[in-house]
């Protein structure tokens, strides 16, 4: 019995398996719609897309770097356990060198990418799930790139080369020496990851953060019982400091608890042989920002003992 294309899709919307798995299943079954869709479920493949709904919050960050382009993405798992599968690892090890070929941040048009050992990122990743029993999720991607310079990747407590809970990629743009601009690079990256800086500079930080410190201030002002233009005074005070205490190239750098990173930078140019601009920077911290799911293991095993 033949099949088309048109059935592999319809396959794959039905089971969520991956595009490769549908084909195969289609292959042996002779093109049987029914019977295939039947192997996908003995398999365990067609339980891939009922996974989707769970909480990824683990898993792991991959960076990658090629000549003057870097590339940073997240992808999450359910636990921590599946960061150190390896299978796991070399599907983010692979998306994130097909991220570098990316032509912007499109984490959707990345999972239509191409995938290496055949189908697309997103069929991977779908039988991922399937194959591993937990849902993962492709969250998010970064690139930076320079004209001329270095950008240089480094990872905090790697669970593998290039890959693990804190990347940070620095975006140097420089005619100076490469080498140096790799230490530099790297000492500032360091730095980063420790800091956590929420911006470039203090003009690039949300508008609604910068708003919510204002109105902090502004209560604790209030409570002060100081004149209105000593309050005035207070308010923008405190939220100077908040901008250059969350501006990267404001901040104090780590490793001399003194000198503003603007200023370590400019210094460098010295050292290196010509101007150096810090361009941009990702940091990339495992499953900030998600909301994770509180579990009560006893009433789990229970449930799952009576069921």
């Amino acid at each position: 019995m033949a099949y088309t294309a048109a059935d592999v899709k319809k396959l794959r919307e039905k089971t969520g398996a991956g595009m490769m798995d549908c084909k195969k299943a289609l292959d042996e079954s002779d093109g049987d719609f029914a019977a295939a869709e039947d192997a996908l479920r003995v398999k365990g493949l067609a339980a891939a897309a009922k996974k989707s709904s769970r909480t990824a919050a683990e898993g792991l960050v991959g960076v990658a770097v090629e000549g003057t382009k870097g590339v940073a993405v997240e992808v999450n798992s359910e636990t921590d356990f599946v960061a150190k599968n390896d299978q796991f690892q070399d599907f983010v090890r692979s998306t994130t060198q097909v991220a570098l070929g990316a032509a912007n941040d499109d984490v959707e048009a990345l999972k239509q990418a191409a995938y290496p050992a055949g189908g697309t990122v997103g069929d991977a990743l779908t039988n991922n799930v399937a194959t591993i029993g937990e849902n993962q999720q492709l969250r998010r991607m970064k690139t930076v790139s320079v004209s001329d310079g270095v950008v240089v990747p480094y990872m905090h407590n790697a669970a593998a080369p290039n890959l693990g809970k804190i990347g940070v990629l620095v975006a140097l743009e420089s005619e100076g020496d490469k080498a140096k601009l790799e230490d530099l690079g790297k000492q500032i990256a360091m730095h980063i990851a420790a800091a956590f800086p929420m911006a470039l500079t203090a003009d690039d930080l949300d508008p609604e953060l910068i708003e919510r410190e204002r109105k902090v201030a502004a209560e604790k002002a209030a409570e002060s019982g100081k004149p209105a233009e000593v309050q005035a005074k207070m308010v923008d005070g405190a939220v100077n400091k908040f901008a250059k205490e969350n501006a990267l190239l404001s901040q104090v750098f780590v490793m001399d608890n003194k000198t503003p990173i603007a200023q370590v930078v400019e210094q460098a140019g010295k050292d290196v042989g010509a101007k150096v601009v810090l361009k941009d920077y990702v940091r990339f911290q495992l499953g900030e920002g998600i909301e994770k799911e509180e579990s009560d293991f006893a009433a789990e095993v229970a449930a799952a003992v009576g069921g």
